[in-house]
Protein backbone atom coordinates (compact mmCIF):
# COMPACT_ATOMS: atom_id res chain seq x y z
CA UNK A 1 0.00 0.00 0.00
CA UNK A 2 2.52 2.52 0.20
CA UNK A 3 2.49 3.66 -3.42
CA UNK A 4 -1.02 4.65 -2.44
CA UNK A 5 -1.22 8.57 -2.25
CA UNK A 6 -3.99 9.87 -0.44
CA UNK A 7 -5.43 13.75 -0.13
CA UNK A 8 -7.11 15.28 2.10
CA UNK A 9 -9.68 18.50 1.77
CA UNK A 10 -11.22 19.74 4.81
CA UNK A 11 -14.08 22.07 5.03
CA UNK A 12 -16.56 23.40 7.58
CA UNK A 13 -15.77 24.34 11.50
CA UNK A 14 -12.51 23.76 13.27
CA UNK A 15 -13.83 20.00 14.67
CA UNK A 16 -13.71 18.98 11.00
CA UNK A 17 -10.08 19.94 10.80
CA UNK A 18 -9.33 17.92 14.41
CA UNK A 19 -10.89 15.02 12.98
CA UNK A 20 -8.95 14.99 9.58
CA UNK A 21 -5.66 15.47 11.28
CA UNK A 22 -6.54 12.12 13.11
CA UNK A 23 -7.75 10.67 10.25
CA UNK A 24 -4.56 10.90 8.42
CA UNK A 25 -2.62 9.96 11.53
CA UNK A 26 -4.63 6.44 10.33
CA UNK A 27 -3.90 6.66 7.29
CA UNK A 28 -0.13 7.12 7.91
CA UNK A 29 -0.11 4.06 10.22
CA UNK A 30 -1.97 1.82 7.30
CA UNK A 31 1.59 2.98 4.97
CA UNK A 32 -0.52 5.55 2.19
CA UNK A 33 1.52 8.27 1.23
CA UNK A 34 -0.46 11.94 2.44
CA UNK A 35 -0.05 14.40 -0.49
CA UNK A 36 -1.60 17.89 -1.45
CA UNK A 37 -4.64 18.27 -1.93
CA UNK A 38 -3.76 20.42 -5.26
CA UNK A 39 -1.35 16.65 -6.73
CA UNK A 40 -2.63 14.28 -8.64
CA UNK A 41 -3.82 11.18 -5.53
CA UNK A 42 -4.99 7.98 -5.72
CA UNK A 43 -7.55 8.81 -3.98
CA UNK A 44 -9.29 11.98 -2.10
CA UNK A 45 -10.95 12.13 0.97
CA UNK A 46 -13.25 15.18 0.89
CA UNK A 47 -14.62 15.69 4.91
CA UNK A 48 -17.44 18.00 3.62
CA UNK A 49 -19.56 21.09 5.76
CA UNK A 50 -23.54 21.01 5.32
CA UNK A 51 -24.22 23.78 8.14
CA UNK A 52 -25.28 26.37 5.20
CA UNK A 53 -25.62 25.91 1.04
CA UNK A 54 -23.04 27.96 0.37
CA UNK A 55 -21.17 25.22 2.41
CA UNK A 56 -22.64 21.96 0.24
CA UNK A 57 -21.97 23.91 -2.63
CA UNK A 58 -18.45 24.28 -1.74
CA UNK A 59 -18.24 20.28 -0.50
CA UNK A 60 -19.89 19.19 -4.13
CA UNK A 61 -16.74 21.84 -5.96
CA UNK A 62 -14.28 20.04 -4.08
CA UNK A 63 -15.61 16.53 -5.57
CA UNK A 64 -15.74 17.96 -9.04
CA UNK A 65 -12.28 19.36 -8.57
CA UNK A 66 -10.79 15.96 -7.20
CA UNK A 67 -12.25 14.16 -10.15
CA UNK A 68 -10.87 16.28 -12.84
CA UNK A 69 -7.12 16.49 -11.03
CA UNK A 70 -7.21 12.73 -11.72
CA UNK A 71 -10.27 11.16 -13.43
CA UNK A 72 -8.87 7.51 -12.47
CA UNK A 73 -8.88 8.31 -8.72
CA UNK A 74 -11.21 6.89 -5.97
CA UNK A 75 -12.89 9.43 -4.02
CA UNK A 76 -14.15 9.18 -0.61
CA UNK A 77 -17.16 11.83 0.90
CA UNK A 78 -17.35 11.67 4.53
CA UNK A 79 -18.82 13.98 7.27
CA UNK A 80 -22.27 16.06 7.77
CA UNK A 81 -23.19 16.07 3.69
CA UNK A 82 -23.40 12.66 3.41
CA UNK A 83 -25.47 12.05 6.43
CA UNK A 84 -27.98 14.59 4.72
CA UNK A 85 -27.77 13.64 1.22
CA UNK A 86 -26.05 10.33 0.52
CA UNK A 87 -27.52 9.41 -2.41
CA UNK A 88 -27.12 12.27 -4.27
CA UNK A 89 -23.42 12.44 -3.77
CA UNK A 90 -23.21 8.64 -4.60
CA UNK A 91 -24.46 9.66 -7.86
CA UNK A 92 -21.16 12.21 -8.52
CA UNK A 93 -18.32 10.80 -10.80
CA UNK A 94 -15.55 9.18 -9.18
CA UNK A 95 -17.46 8.91 -5.63
CA UNK A 96 -16.71 5.61 -4.76
CA UNK A 97 -17.33 6.11 -0.68
CA UNK A 98 -19.84 7.46 1.12
CA UNK A 99 -19.33 7.90 4.97
CA UNK A 100 -20.96 9.59 7.49
CA UNK A 101 -19.67 11.14 10.60
CA UNK A 102 -19.55 7.59 12.67
CA UNK A 103 -18.25 5.87 9.97
CA UNK A 104 -15.57 7.65 8.66
CA UNK A 105 -13.56 6.92 11.53
CA UNK A 106 -13.42 3.93 10.25
CA UNK A 107 -12.17 4.71 6.37
CA UNK A 108 -8.68 4.02 6.84
CA UNK A 109 -9.69 -0.05 7.28
CA UNK A 110 -12.40 0.27 4.61
CA UNK A 111 -10.54 1.81 2.03
CA UNK A 112 -7.35 -1.02 2.36
CA UNK A 113 -10.01 -3.84 2.43
CA UNK A 114 -11.67 -1.69 -0.33
CA UNK A 115 -9.53 -0.18 -2.67
CA UNK A 116 -9.79 -2.46 -5.90
CA UNK A 117 -13.19 -2.93 -5.17
CA UNK A 118 -15.56 -1.74 -8.34
CA UNK A 119 -18.89 -1.34 -5.53
CA UNK A 120 -19.70 1.65 -3.97
CA UNK A 121 -19.97 2.00 -0.18
CA UNK A 122 -22.36 4.30 1.22
CA UNK A 123 -23.31 4.05 5.52
CA UNK A 124 -24.82 7.32 5.93
CA UNK A 125 -28.18 8.48 6.96
CA UNK A 126 -30.32 11.21 9.32
CA UNK A 127 -31.70 8.12 11.12
CA UNK A 128 -28.48 6.73 11.72
CA UNK A 129 -26.69 10.20 12.86
CA UNK A 130 -29.55 11.01 15.52
CA UNK A 131 -28.77 7.62 17.20
CA UNK A 132 -25.01 8.45 17.58
CA UNK A 133 -23.75 7.85 20.55
CA UNK A 134 -20.19 7.04 20.46
CA UNK A 135 -17.63 9.60 21.21
CA UNK A 136 -14.18 9.38 19.00
CA UNK A 137 -11.46 11.57 19.93
CA UNK A 138 -9.17 14.18 17.72
CA UNK A 139 -6.64 16.69 17.85
CA UNK A 140 -5.13 18.25 15.03
CA UNK A 141 -1.73 18.21 14.24
CA UNK A 142 1.26 19.63 11.86
CA UNK A 143 1.20 23.11 13.05
CA UNK A 144 3.87 23.63 15.37
CA UNK A 145 2.16 25.94 17.50
CA UNK A 146 -1.80 25.05 18.02
CA UNK A 147 -3.80 22.07 18.16
CA UNK A 148 -7.77 21.88 17.91
CA UNK A 149 -8.79 19.35 20.61
CA UNK A 150 -12.35 17.84 20.22
CA UNK A 151 -13.76 17.42 23.53
CA UNK A 152 -17.33 17.34 22.83
CA UNK A 153 -19.63 15.82 19.41
CA UNK A 154 -23.04 16.72 18.49
CA UNK A 155 -25.90 18.73 19.93
CA UNK A 156 -29.30 18.11 21.66
CA UNK A 157 -30.85 21.43 20.84
CA UNK A 158 -32.54 21.35 17.87
CA UNK A 159 -32.87 24.80 16.81
CA UNK A 160 -35.32 25.85 14.28
CA UNK A 161 -32.72 26.63 11.50
CA UNK A 162 -29.92 23.54 11.69
CA UNK A 163 -29.69 20.43 10.91
CA UNK A 164 -26.89 19.51 12.92
CA UNK A 165 -28.49 17.15 15.41
CA UNK A 166 -29.29 15.11 12.41
CA UNK A 167 -25.61 15.02 10.96
CA UNK A 168 -23.40 14.91 13.94
CA UNK A 169 -26.26 13.14 16.39
CA UNK A 170 -27.17 13.59 19.73
CA UNK A 171 -24.73 15.30 22.43
CA UNK A 172 -21.98 13.45 23.87
CA UNK A 173 -18.58 14.02 25.33
CA UNK A 174 -15.37 12.11 26.68
CA UNK A 175 -14.03 12.34 30.20
CA UNK A 176 -12.39 15.19 31.76
CA UNK A 177 -9.39 12.47 32.37
CA UNK A 178 -9.51 10.97 28.60
CA UNK A 179 -9.30 14.78 27.53
CA UNK A 180 -6.64 15.41 29.59
CA UNK A 181 -4.65 12.64 27.80
CA UNK A 182 -5.12 13.61 24.42
CA UNK A 183 -3.97 17.19 25.18
CA UNK A 184 -1.06 15.51 27.03
CA UNK A 185 -0.77 13.90 23.56
CA UNK A 186 -0.87 16.71 21.78
CA UNK A 187 1.48 18.91 24.01
CA UNK A 188 4.08 16.03 23.06
CA UNK A 189 4.34 17.34 19.62
CA UNK A 190 5.56 20.66 20.65
CA UNK A 191 2.30 22.80 20.43
CA UNK A 192 1.61 25.99 22.72
CA UNK A 193 -1.84 26.40 22.49
CA UNK A 194 -4.86 24.08 22.42
CA UNK A 195 -8.14 25.17 21.13
CA UNK A 196 -11.07 23.40 22.33
CA UNK A 197 -13.30 22.70 20.34
CA UNK A 198 -17.20 20.56 19.71
CA UNK A 199 -20.02 21.85 18.23
CA UNK A 200 -21.83 23.03 21.69
CA UNK A 201 -18.86 22.70 24.07
CA UNK A 202 -20.72 24.17 26.93
CA UNK A 203 -22.45 20.77 27.23
CA UNK A 204 -19.38 19.39 28.05
CA UNK A 205 -19.66 16.59 31.00
CA UNK A 206 -23.46 16.72 31.03
CA UNK A 207 -24.60 13.19 30.71
CA UNK A 208 -21.49 11.60 33.07
CA UNK A 209 -21.85 14.31 36.12
CA UNK A 210 -18.72 16.40 35.00
CA UNK A 211 -18.67 20.29 33.19
CA UNK A 212 -16.96 22.63 31.19
CA UNK A 213 -15.95 24.37 34.03
CA UNK A 214 -14.54 21.39 36.02
CA UNK A 215 -12.40 20.76 32.70
CA UNK A 216 -11.03 24.20 32.53
CA UNK A 217 -10.09 24.28 36.26
CA UNK A 218 -7.72 21.14 35.27
CA UNK A 219 -6.27 22.65 32.56
CA UNK A 220 -5.22 25.60 34.44
CA UNK A 221 -4.22 23.77 37.38
CA UNK A 222 -2.21 21.20 35.18
CA UNK A 223 -0.63 23.13 32.49
CA UNK A 224 -0.24 20.96 30.28
CA UNK A 225 0.17 23.59 27.68
CA UNK A 226 1.04 26.81 27.67
CA UNK A 227 -2.29 28.29 26.63
CA UNK A 228 -6.18 26.81 26.42
CA UNK A 229 -8.65 28.51 23.86
CA UNK A 230 -12.66 28.04 24.01
CA UNK A 231 -14.24 27.71 20.55
CA UNK A 232 -17.97 28.60 20.49
CA UNK A 233 -20.11 28.30 23.56
CA UNK A 234 -23.72 29.25 23.80
CA UNK A 235 -24.41 31.98 26.01
CA UNK A 236 -26.81 30.10 28.89
CA UNK A 237 -23.92 27.55 29.13
CA UNK A 238 -21.38 30.32 29.49
CA UNK A 239 -21.59 30.58 33.79
CA UNK A 240 -20.35 33.48 35.37
CA UNK A 241 -17.96 31.03 37.37
CA UNK A 242 -16.37 30.11 33.77
CA UNK A 243 -15.95 33.61 33.26
CA UNK A 244 -14.75 34.37 36.73
CA UNK A 245 -12.36 31.36 35.87
CA UNK A 246 -10.36 33.23 33.06
CA UNK A 247 -10.01 36.30 34.02
CA UNK A 248 -7.72 34.46 36.79
CA UNK A 249 -6.41 32.64 34.62
CA UNK A 250 -2.88 32.37 33.31
CA UNK A 251 -3.51 29.53 30.66
CA UNK A 252 -7.24 30.21 29.72
CA UNK A 253 -7.40 32.71 26.88
CA UNK A 254 -9.09 35.84 27.22
CA UNK A 255 -11.22 35.16 23.81
CA UNK A 256 -14.86 34.23 23.75
CA UNK A 257 -16.98 33.28 20.55
CA UNK A 258 -20.61 33.85 21.91
CA UNK A 259 -22.87 32.89 18.90
CA UNK A 260 -25.84 35.54 18.84
CA UNK A 261 -27.72 34.81 15.82
CA UNK A 262 -30.15 37.21 16.22
CA UNK A 263 -30.55 40.51 18.40
CA UNK A 264 -34.47 40.07 18.29
CA UNK A 265 -35.78 38.47 21.10
CA UNK A 266 -39.11 37.45 18.67
CA UNK A 267 -36.37 35.79 16.22
CA UNK A 268 -34.76 33.84 18.82
CA UNK A 269 -37.73 32.48 20.13
CA UNK A 270 -38.61 31.41 16.22
CA UNK A 271 -34.97 29.89 16.26
CA UNK A 272 -36.12 27.75 19.38
CA UNK A 273 -32.89 29.54 20.79
CA UNK A 274 -32.36 28.94 24.33
CA UNK A 275 -31.83 32.28 26.08
CA UNK A 276 -32.76 36.08 25.25
CA UNK A 277 -30.84 38.95 24.78
CA UNK A 278 -31.25 39.96 27.92
CA UNK A 279 -28.68 36.55 28.96
CA UNK A 280 -26.61 36.90 26.07
CA UNK A 281 -25.89 41.16 26.92
CA UNK A 282 -25.27 39.93 30.33
CA UNK A 283 -22.59 37.87 29.44
CA UNK A 284 -20.80 40.09 27.04
CA UNK A 285 -21.21 43.07 29.84
CA UNK A 286 -19.70 40.43 32.62
CA UNK A 287 -16.69 39.86 30.59
CA UNK A 288 -15.94 43.12 29.68
CA UNK A 289 -16.53 44.58 33.24
CA UNK A 290 -13.50 41.49 34.66
CA UNK A 291 -11.56 41.42 31.52
CA UNK A 292 -12.09 44.98 29.81
CA UNK A 293 -9.65 43.92 26.67
CA UNK A 294 -11.28 40.46 26.39
CA UNK A 295 -11.95 39.86 22.57
CA UNK A 296 -15.70 38.75 21.89
CA UNK A 297 -16.74 37.58 18.23
CA UNK A 298 -20.32 36.68 17.96
CA UNK A 299 -22.14 34.68 14.82
CA UNK A 300 -25.50 36.46 13.38
CA UNK A 301 -27.84 35.10 10.95
CA UNK A 302 -29.48 37.75 8.92
CA UNK A 303 -32.75 36.88 6.58
CA UNK A 304 -34.31 34.23 8.90
CA UNK A 305 -38.18 33.86 7.76
CA UNK A 306 -40.29 36.36 9.45
CA UNK A 307 -37.27 39.30 9.88
CA UNK A 308 -39.03 42.08 8.98
CA UNK A 309 -36.85 45.40 9.13
CA UNK A 310 -37.97 46.42 12.11
CA UNK A 311 -36.46 43.34 13.38
CA UNK A 312 -33.47 43.36 11.50
CA UNK A 313 -32.99 46.93 13.06
CA UNK A 314 -33.57 45.44 16.36
CA UNK A 315 -30.22 43.32 15.78
CA UNK A 316 -28.29 45.79 14.55
CA UNK A 317 -29.13 48.25 17.52
CA UNK A 318 -27.91 45.85 19.96
CA UNK A 319 -25.00 44.45 18.41
CA UNK A 320 -24.19 48.48 17.85
CA UNK A 321 -25.07 49.46 22.06
CA UNK A 322 -22.56 45.95 22.40
CA UNK A 323 -19.05 45.74 23.72
CA UNK A 324 -18.20 43.12 20.57
CA UNK A 325 -15.20 42.67 18.67
CA UNK A 326 -16.29 41.54 15.61
CA UNK A 327 -18.63 39.24 13.82
CA UNK A 328 -19.47 36.14 12.02
CA UNK A 329 -22.35 37.00 9.55
CA UNK A 330 -24.46 34.10 7.40
CA UNK A 331 -27.33 34.50 5.71
CA UNK A 332 -30.01 32.24 6.16
CA UNK A 333 -30.19 29.29 4.20
CA UNK A 334 -32.73 26.47 4.49
CA UNK A 335 -31.23 23.24 6.06
CA UNK A 336 -33.02 19.73 5.47
CA UNK A 337 -34.80 18.22 8.12
CA UNK A 338 -35.49 21.58 10.21
CA UNK A 339 -38.68 22.94 11.43
CA UNK A 340 -37.77 26.33 9.84
CA UNK A 341 -38.79 24.40 5.98
CA UNK A 342 -42.27 25.57 7.74
CA UNK A 343 -41.99 28.94 7.70
CA UNK A 344 -43.82 30.82 4.56
CA UNK A 345 -42.20 34.03 5.33
CA UNK A 346 -39.08 33.87 3.55
CA UNK A 347 -36.90 36.90 3.58
CA UNK A 348 -35.98 37.84 -0.16
CA UNK A 349 -32.11 37.16 -1.06
CA UNK A 350 -30.79 40.72 -2.02
CA UNK A 351 -32.43 41.67 1.44
CA UNK A 352 -30.96 38.98 3.08
CA UNK A 353 -27.72 40.53 1.28
CA UNK A 354 -28.56 43.70 1.98
CA UNK A 355 -28.47 43.03 5.53
CA UNK A 356 -25.09 40.98 5.62
CA UNK A 357 -23.46 43.92 4.12
CA UNK A 358 -24.37 46.46 6.73
CA UNK A 359 -23.57 43.55 9.73
CA UNK A 360 -19.97 43.05 7.47
CA UNK A 361 -19.39 46.89 7.43
CA UNK A 362 -20.36 47.11 11.48
CA UNK A 363 -18.05 44.11 11.96
CA UNK A 364 -14.99 45.88 10.63
CA UNK A 365 -15.99 48.93 12.29
CA UNK A 366 -16.52 46.75 16.00
CA UNK A 367 -13.13 45.67 14.93
CA UNK A 368 -11.26 49.03 14.77
CA UNK A 369 -12.21 49.98 17.78
CA UNK A 370 -11.41 46.92 19.69
CA UNK A 371 -7.89 47.15 17.71
CA UNK A 372 -7.71 50.87 18.79
CA UNK A 373 -9.07 50.72 22.18
CA UNK A 374 -5.72 48.24 22.66
CA UNK A 375 -3.07 50.15 21.55
CA UNK A 376 -0.27 50.87 24.18
CA UNK A 377 -0.81 47.75 25.36
CA UNK A 378 1.46 44.84 26.29
CA UNK A 379 0.13 41.44 25.19
CA UNK A 380 1.89 37.92 24.65
CA UNK A 381 2.24 36.72 21.22
CA UNK A 382 2.28 32.96 20.13
CA UNK A 383 4.24 33.14 16.67
CA UNK A 384 3.79 31.16 13.72
CA UNK A 385 6.31 29.15 11.25
CA UNK A 386 4.92 30.83 8.58
CA UNK A 387 7.18 33.17 6.80
CA UNK A 388 5.19 35.12 4.21
CA UNK A 389 7.93 37.56 2.41
CA UNK A 390 9.43 37.95 4.61
CA UNK A 391 6.80 38.11 7.70
CA UNK A 392 5.43 35.82 10.19
CA UNK A 393 2.71 36.47 12.21
CA UNK A 394 0.72 35.33 15.42
CA UNK A 395 -1.77 36.04 17.34
CA UNK A 396 -2.20 37.46 21.47
CA UNK A 397 -4.20 35.90 24.11
CA UNK A 398 -7.03 38.18 23.16
CA UNK A 399 -6.42 37.11 19.84
CA UNK A 400 -4.75 40.27 18.23
CA UNK A 401 -3.16 38.90 14.74
CA UNK A 402 0.12 40.91 14.94
CA UNK A 403 2.70 40.84 11.90
CA UNK A 404 6.60 41.03 12.66
CA UNK A 405 9.83 40.48 10.64
CA UNK A 406 10.85 36.82 9.93
CA UNK A 407 12.83 35.46 12.74
CA UNK A 408 13.52 31.28 13.47
CA UNK A 409 14.20 32.18 16.76
CA UNK A 410 10.56 33.11 16.95
CA UNK A 411 8.60 30.39 15.84
CA UNK A 412 6.41 28.76 18.31
CA UNK A 413 7.73 31.56 21.06
CA UNK A 414 5.44 33.87 23.00
CA UNK A 415 6.71 36.87 22.78
CA UNK A 416 5.93 39.78 25.20
CA UNK A 417 5.61 42.87 22.69
CA UNK A 418 3.67 46.12 22.96
CA UNK A 419 0.85 46.96 20.44
CA UNK A 420 1.96 50.26 18.65
CA UNK A 421 1.73 50.63 14.78
CA UNK A 422 -0.73 49.18 12.60
CA UNK A 423 -0.41 48.23 8.50
CA UNK A 424 -2.57 48.82 5.78
CA UNK A 425 -4.51 45.75 6.44
CA UNK A 426 -5.14 46.65 10.18
CA UNK A 427 -3.10 44.10 11.19
CA UNK A 428 -0.81 45.31 14.62
CA UNK A 429 3.36 45.22 13.04
CA UNK A 430 6.48 44.99 15.88
CA UNK A 431 9.69 45.75 14.86
CA UNK A 432 11.95 44.36 17.57
CA UNK A 433 14.58 46.45 19.14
Amino acid sequence: MNSVKVAFHTLGCKLNFAETSTLIRRFREHGYQIIDFDKEADIYVIHTCSVTSVAEKKSRAAIYQAHRRNPKASIAVIGCYPELEAERLKEISGVKWVLGNQEKFQIADLISHDFSAKHEVSVASAETAENLQEFYPAYSSGDRTRSFLKIQDGCDHFCSYCSIPYSRGRSRSSSIQDTLQWARKAAAEGVKEIVLTGVNIGDFGRKNGESLFDLLRCFDKERIVERVRLSSIEPELLSKEIIRLVADSQVLMPHFHIPLQSGSNTILKRMKRKYTTEVFESRVRYIKQLMPYACIACDVIVGFPGETDELFEETYQFIEDLPISYLHVFSYSQRANTLALKFTDEVPPLIKHSRSQILHQCSAIKLDQFYNFCQHHYVNVLFESENTEGMMSGYSENYIRVETPFREDFVNRIIHLPLEQRNIAGDYVYYPQ
